[in-house]
């Protein structure tokens, strides 16, 4: 399992730590422009660089969320997905405020699904349920060929490592 801290104290996640070389856990999120399910299948062939956060509605995701907005347009065949907790009303309010339309917001609110398949879940604590800092680089061919687990969820991911990733 993954060493997470919040402001560094340790936080406990549900599920197993997914790493470069296996397979993607599959999963079943709510997508905030339309309600409809966003899956792996929902993007096959495609590169993904999927964004786990805790709510949209904080400052280091709000920052994250919109640098790797900017970071989209400039990639060929590569989607950006960020999934939160935050319900898709508040995550599609969030982007129309915020201008971001370059990455798909969704929620994982139903059943953890996510959450529970790549070990971001919190377990217990002030964020019980919301997910811990991370970002995947999911390849084509649905093999992990990135997974950072951010240290400290008040920081900011290796925006430079994860780009290298998905090129």
């Amino acid at each position: 399992m993954a060493a997470v801290n919040f402001k560094g104290s340790p936080v406990s996640l549900q599920g197993e730590e997914v790493k470069a070389g296996q397979a993607a856990p599959d999963f079943k999120v709510q997508k905030s422009s339309d309600l409809s399910d966003y899956t792996l299948a929902s993007s096959a062939g495609k590169t993904r660089i999927i964004l786990a956060v805790p709510s949209l509605d904080t400052p280091v995701c709000d920052t994250e969320t919109r640098r790797f907005n900017e970071e989209a347009s400039k990639l060929a065949d590569v989607e950006v997905v960020c999934v939160s907790m935050d319900l898709p009303f508040a995550q599609k309010r969030w982007c129309g405020a915020a201008g971001v339309e370059n990455v798909i917001t969704a929620s994982d609110h139903r059943d953890a699904s996510f959450g529970k398949g790549y070990g971001v879940l919190i377990n217990g604590g002030p964020l019980d349920r919301l997910h811990a800092r991370a970002v995947f680089v999911v390849g084509s061919d649905n093999t992990i060929k990135y997974a950072e687990y951010v240290g400290d969820i008040a920081e900011e991911p290796n925006y430079e490592a994860v780009l290298e990733a998905a090129k």
